[in-house]
């Protein structure tokens, strides 16, 4: 069991590959008097996310890594184990992690989707709700198994559609969820742990 108090708050790394909004909202749920995680590490598979002006604003480490060989993701995991990380969370991560990786931190490792899993497993989740005419899309966070957003789900949020909805206007209603959602299906899991 990972014990967590004021001093010794459990170390999580962030994995991102774009405009980092859940990402800068983790990092202030973090700060937070009661908030029993810290944010010690952000990884980025692309160069140029925009989610890593976060790192420097608020002072914390960040790793380019495409994780795309044995050979970058051995220097990964190397270095999570150096930094002394304990979970990590998935937050607009566009590569998939392969079965090894996802082995050795089984059960440690969290993924945000913007769908109420198991529908819409993917790319372009907004789009195939609006065009199936569905009544309600939403987000989903769940545990990160060898299958493609298949693990266990943890927590979700509805979200209806609206009859003007466009793409945007969906996605923006959902990630404004997605940000209530994801701290409290952290905090859930570390309690857990």
């Amino acid at each position: 069991m990972i014990k967590s108090n004021g001093l010794n708050k459990i170390k999580i790394a962030v994995f991102i590959s774009g405009k980092g909004s859940n990402l800068e909202n983790l990092i202030k749920f973090s700060k937070k008097k009661n908030s029993i995680f810290k944010i010690s590490l952000v990884l980025s598979n692309n160069t140029k996310a925009i989610g890593l002006k976060f790192c420097k604003q608020y002072r914390i480490k960040k790793i380019i890594n495409p994780i795309n060989t044995k050979k970058n993701e051995r220097i990964l995991i190397s270095r999570l184990k150096e930094d002394d990380i304990k979970f990590i969370c998935l937050a607009g991560f566009m590569s998939i992690l392969s079965k090894d990786f996802i082995k050795k931190f089984n059960g440690k490792i969290l993924n945000i989707h913007p769908s109420l899993l198991p529908k819409y497993k993917g790319l372009n989740t907004h789009y195939r709700a609006i065009i199936n005419k569905d009544k309600y899309s939403g987000c989903t966070v769940h545990f990160v198994n060898s299958k493609l957003d298949s693990g266990k789900i943890i927590s979700q949020k509805k979200v209806k559609i609206l009859k003007n909805d466009t793409i945007k206007s969906l996605e923006k209603r959902i990630l404004k969820q997605e940000h209530i959602l994801y701290p409290k299906a952290l905090k859930k899991v570390l309690l857990n742990l």
